[in-house]
């Protein structure tokens, strides 16, 4: 059962945030600071079942200790704790873009590990409105006016409400130190000159303006809601074509780009806004072929009306020949060809042609990749299967009908391992393709 008696501002400014369930299990990320002191402290206060979750970047001296201090508050408490230190490079780029991609690796581990319902972070009233400020610095549309969202999937911020001197009233009532970052201070970053230059200065000029700066960000985030509410809607129902996407609304259309790479395993918000313009373009631009290459190895593109963010397939996949005797089958992934063929393995090349059974003439091997929905960018590396120079095989697609076996004749029974199958990629799909005809290579 919860308290719900006490009359502190950050108790209620969580229970009135209404992001967790009484039954929630939870597990709080604490990195030793203030909020994320005062957030399980609370927390663990109001009956939540907690785990607490640290991970030390090793990225500055006497990161160890700060790991320490955790560790004793959490005995303090009686709140198990998962904690990790970074024991590999960092990654390419930024280094604090890096320090939280391992740092939100860490903790769905750690969710999994503890079974955890929701991973409650610690950003106050505060962080929402610093987040506004560098959002409108650097240009952003009305996700970033918002500053940041309470609830994104399992995360939650059940502080967002709660100001930065509510916070620390609260750790001084309990004498309860925690760790100041000395970064949180330093002017080479970005929101160390808002919270301590430019918030201050506009302050002094206009009395209660972080007030109305939080307002703002309500507002948007309000509204915001609303529009991802629409696109999950409308992601839940009927295909949407390409044309269609391209006749929404840009933060509707938006909003279902970011849902189809969260259906497809990507982890958001990993999208840049440079990503999300031109999956958009190449929506509404010339038919498919062409791509966007996304973080975590994805890539999106278009084949006729469809829209498709898949993981490419690794080249450690290569295909292998594997052939055997056979009287006849009905295994429906291989080939039955005349027994007396030598055969080999081989990939597309121009002028190729074949004489598909069940079909009429001879047909460019082009067409029949093009008709089969096979992307442009896959054509190259679908593995064909060759009777000396002939093209015997598509796998998948077409057999050549003078190469082919009689149904009971002694036979070379061909098979591709893996065989090529653009549905065992990550693939999320919004149309069945309409295939133009005579696409290009």
């Amino acid at each position: 059962m919860l308290r719900q008696d006490s009359s502190e501002p950050l108790l209620q400014g969580i229970l009135r945030s209404a992001l967790l369930r009484p039954t929630d299990r939870v597990l709080v990320a604490v990195s030793g600071g203030p909020d994320s002191t005062a957030l399980l402290v609370a927390l663990h206060e109001l009956g939540f079942q907690v785990v607490a979750a640290h991970f030390d970047h090793a990225l500055r001296a006497g990161s160890g200790e700060v790991a320490d201090l955790v560790g004793a508050l959490c005995a303090r408490l009686g709140v198990q704790l998962v904690a990790a230190r970074r024991d590999a490079p960092m990654p390419r780029g930024s280094v604090q873009a890096g320090a939280r991609a391992l740092r939100y690796e860490f903790f769905e581990h750690a969710r999994a590990e503890v079974a955890a319902d929701s991973v409650a972070l610690a950003h106050t009233a505060d962080d929402v409105v610093e987040g506004t400020v560098l959002h409108l610095m650097r240009g952003c549309g009305l996700s970033g006016l918002r500053g940041m969202p309470a609830r994104r999937g399992v995360y939650v911020r059940p502080l967002m409400a709660v100001w930065r001197k509510e916070v620390v009233e609260f750790l001084q009532r309990r004498g309860i130190a925690a760790y100041q970052d000395p970064a949180n201070s330093d002017p080479q970053f970005a929101r160390a000159r808002v919270r301590h230059e430019i918030l201050p200065a506009l302050e002094r000029d206009r009395p209660g303006i972080r007030r109305r700066f939080f307002a703002v960000a309500r507002r948007a985030a309000a509204i915001q809601a609303g529009i991802e509410q629409v696109a999950a809607d409308r992601l839940g129902e009927s295909a949407i074509t390409r044309w269609e996407l391209a006749l929404m609304p840009e933060p509707v259309a938006t909003e279902v780009i970011k849902g189809m790479y969260s259906n497809a395993g990507g982890r958001l918000p990993a999208l840049s806004r440079s990503h999300v313009r031109s999956m958009l373009r190449l929506a509404a631009g010339a038919a498919g072929g062409r791509g966007v290459d996304l973080p975590g190895g994805r890539r999106f593109r278009i084949v006729g009306d469809l829209m498709e963010i898949y993981t490419p397939a690794q080249s450690s996949n290569a295909p292998r020949l594997e052939v055997k005797r056979c009287d006849g089958c009905d295994d429906s992934d291989a080939a039955h060809l005349k027994a007396d063929l030598t055969i080999r393995l081989g990939f597309r090349s121009p002028g190729l042609r074949m004489r598909p059974a069940g079909g009429r003439g001879s047909r460019k091997l082009q067409d029949i990749l093009v008709d089969a929905r096979v992307p442009r960018e896959d054509r190259d590396s679908w593995p064909l299967v060759f009777a000396g120079d002939q093209l015997a095989w598509v796998p998948g697609i077409a057999v050549d009908s003078d190469l082919r076996s009689a149904k009971g004749e002694p036979a070379l029974h061909v098979a591709i391992s893996p065989m090529p199958d653009r549905s065992q990629s990550k693939v999320a799909r919004l149309e069945t393709p309409i295939s133009p005809r005579g696409e290009s290579s």
